[in-house]
């Protein structure tokens, strides 16, 4: 098992500065996901940590070992890295026992590592078709084998499951990682879906504008992202106005506890993060207390639960309150609904609040 470390990482393209300052570490024999949009950086990362791309400044250490740096530049071949790339990138004219063992010595091709390793991808019997007679699924199995063929120290992906269907790709992805983590592989995982940063790695490092805006487990990501950026881009959040009051916080969705130290004194102005699993909908009527009126502009329904938008009666920024409810009753466009929620819940303060204090 081998660490992987990231230090003070800057690289531009010409006049375009794509890493401006990255710094994560990954424990050896850890999972760790690189989730961001389109454009934030993620692939760069990912081609600068194999060693296809040199960084400008800054450094990456395997183990104990500088692969790049000021005064160190170790080729991506001696670098021990599996690189799991978007399509597979398979040789079409090359069986699958023969593009798995494309990087090993002649002298393994036809051996046991090969089959072995077919077998621990779930690919046992198919060596000896090619590429064109494999689903998407498979290939992506046949491009992880031929990572893992060198017996490298970490392996990267490069959002390997984009191109499969739905279906496909959540059974793809947990059969992958559980191979890394039966083969004990340290693994970098570069994506822009959230579901699967958060279900598959130990921990999530959010890449935006450049920089790691938090690294965090997927637990305390999703529960205390770092700012409201993060906590918009991670999940489906509703930001709302409050007022502090001590450890608690006045909202128009009710009066709810802190997650944490408060980020202003009381009377301060606040934004709250409130997830849509911490809102309950109800049918409304007049004079119940406790609840924000408002009516269903939205109704999403997925079977195991469902999404409804509700637009407040009474003006507030931010649009719609997003609610994630039980599948059941389909909630009409239209009905009037009031609106509480539980805590606890994430608060910062706002800029005026932090100017004050």
């Amino acid at each position: 098992m081998t660490s992987l470390s990231v230090s003070g990482l800057y690289k531009s393209f010409d006049e375009d500065e794509v890493l401006t300052g990255v710094d994560v570490h990954v424990p050896a024999g850890s999972h760790t996901a690189i989730l961001g949009p389109s454009g934030s950086g993620k692939t760069t990362l990912l081609r600068v940590v194999a060693g296809f791309e040199r960084a400008d400044a800054g450094q990456v250490t395997l183990g104990d070992k500088v692969v790049d740096g000021p005064d160190a530049f170790v080729p991506p071949e001696r670098r021990r890295i599996g690189y799991v790339p978007q399509e597979g990138s398979l040789f079409p004219h090359l069986n699958v026992e023969k593009n798995v063992g494309f990087g090993l010595p002649r002298s393994a091709r036809r051996g046991e590592t090969v089959r072995e390793l077919l077998e621990m991808v779930g690919l046992a019997g198919l060596g000896r078709r090619y590429p064109h007679e494999l689903s998407g699924g498979q290939q992506q199995r046949v491009a992880l084998a031929r990572a893992l063929a060198v017996g490298p120290a970490v392996v990267l992906l490069d959002e390997p499951f984009t191109s499969l269907d739905a279906s496909m790709r959540a059974s793809v992805r947990a059969d992958v990682f559980r191979v890394l983590r039966d083969a004990g592989t340290t693994a970098v995982l570069v994506t822009h879906d959230q579901d699967e940063a958060l279900s598959m790695a130990d921990q999530v490092a959010v890449l935006h504008r450049g920089r790691i805006s938090q690294l965090a487990a997927p637990h305390d990501l999703y529960a205390r992202p770092a700012d409201a950026d993060v906590a918009s881009f991670v999940g489906e959040a509703n930001l709302v106005p409050g007022v502090m009051e001590g450890a608690w916080v006045r909202t128009a969705l009710g009066l709810l506890p802190l997650a944490g130290p408060a980020p202003a004194p009381s009377g301060a102005d606040v934004v709250v993060l409130v997830r849509p699993e911490q809102v309950e909908l109800a049918r409304y009527w007049a004079g119940e207390g406790g609840l924000l009126s408002g009516r269903v502009v939205e109704f999403e329904y997925f079977g195991h639960d469902a999404v409804v938008r509700v637009a407040p009666e009474a003006e507030q920024p931010g649009g719609p309150i997003v609610v994630r409810t039980a599948g059941g009753a389909a909630w009409v466009p239209g009905a009037h609904v009031g609106l509480r929620a539980k805590g606890p819940v994430v608060a910062w303060a706002t800029a005026a609040s932090s100017t004050s204090r």
